[in-house]
């Protein structure tokens, strides 16, 4: 495709945060080294940032 800035990729998506390049001999092996990266980050932000559970809204009335 073609815009005023000039040609890009169709449907290229959004680049990612954390890059992780495609491990096929991993996933062969039936390890997502993208996966396991994500669980590692989410871990490291719960351990730094920590998590509380977001309360249940009250029930609408009806």
């Amino acid at each position: 495709m073609f815009d005023e800035n000039g040609w890009f990729k169709e449907g290229h998506g959004v680049d990612p945060d954390i890059n992780v390049p495609e491990d096929l001999g991993a996933m062969a092996k039936g390890v997502d080294p993208q996966l396991e990266k994500a669980i590692e980050t989410v871990m490291e932000l719960i351990k730094t940032k920590g998590f509380t559970i977001p309360k249940v809204p009250a029930a609408e009335i009806r």
